[in-house]
């Protein structure tokens, strides 16, 4: 009987332990709207279009902020939850010669990268802890307006949020009127957090996929191969490789398949975070082999959780 309750117990020991691993990783960001308004932005030429993105360079000059993101990751480090800081990230993009901007093909193509881009391609959190804030004046008192966002980082939607307003308070200090203020809200953020993280560990981390057909290239998905056609090969593929065989072919043609709900393991067979990238490279050497032997493939990546496949390109 001792034997049974000890071995009971060990089992509810590990099943605890393993629990308490399972916990998404966490970067807090600012927000573009927080960028904007307090002017840490630089101005893009895209394309003949003035855009502007998100500066974190010049806004981690922000003596605010930093304190802000130390805050909000104590609050975070407190509930058991590994982080990714944003100035350490930033620093080593900066002082990393392969992170580029805009990656060129061999034939001249190129996808141009963000910095947002690069940040998350860099760090690899699980969630993005997007944080806007501002200090409003109450007679003689200061309180913070605030609004948290938990954003997938491989698909950007949001996943948990909270906002509202702090009591009125005679402190100075912004990251402290922004804890007090989001510590009421903060359990029920970081349960959702936790469920959407619990849910990709049971069903998949959700990425989509885009492949196309160079148009150099002498086959199309309609090519047929051993009686099936390439893009019936490619189904049944994402079907074997899915978890659940959880996938979603959103468009299709000859020329191209679009792919988005497509469920991967959050962990590869090493243990390692799986992303769009990683997960694809096994269709790729499947098609490399007989009797596909489509030698030419080029992958795009478009953040953690999107690629481009072009069949027939280098």
């Amino acid at each position: 009987m001792k034997k049974i309750l000890l071995t009971a117990l060990l089992a509810v020991v590990t099943v605890s332990a393993f629990a308490q691993a399972k916990r998404p990783t966490i970067m807090v960001m600012p927000s573009d709207a927080w960028c904007k308004t307090n002017g840490y932005v630089t101005e893009i030429d895209n394309m003949g279009t003035k855009v502007y993105a998100s500066d974190y360079a010049a806004a981690l000059g922000d003596i605010d902020l930093i304190s802000v993101i130390a805050k909000l990751n104590d609050l975070m480090n407190d509930r058991g939850f590994p982080l990714q800081n944003l100035e350490s990230v930033m620093k080593d993009i900066n002082n990393t010669s392969a992170e580029l901007a805009l990656v060129e093909g061999k034939n001249g193509g190129s996808v141009a990268e963000s910095l947002y881009d690069q940040v998350r391609n860099r760090a690899k959190a699980d969630i993005i802890m997007q944080v806007t804030w501002d200090v409003v004046t109450v007679g003689p008192k200061k309180a913070v307006r605030y609004t948290l966002q938990g954003l997938d980082s491989y698909t950007n939607k949001q996943v948990a949020g909270a906002s509202g307003t702090g009591a009125p308070s005679h402190e100075v200090d912004e990251a402290m009127l922004l804890a007090e203020a989001v510590v009421a809200n903060m359990d029920a953020f970081v349960g959702r957090l936790q469920s959407h993280f619990d849910d990709m560990f049971a069903n998949g981390r959700e990425v989509s996929y885009l492949i196309r057909i160079s148009d150099i290239w002498e086959n199309d998905l309609e090519s047929d191969y051993d009686g099936y056609a390439l893009s019936e090969i490619l189904d049944d593929w994402f079907y074997d490789n899915t978890e659940g065989h959880r996938y979603n072919i959103a468009d299709q043609s000859e020329t191209q398949m679009t792919l988005n709900q497509v469920r991967i393991p959050i962990y590869d067979e090493r243990g390692r975070a799986n992303d769009a990238n990683r997960f694809i490279r096994d269709l790729v050497r499947y098609l490399r082999a007989e009797p596909f032997l489509i030698e030419d493939i080029k992958i795009l990546n478009q953040g953690l959780g999107r690629c481009v496949l072009i069949l027939g390109e280098k």
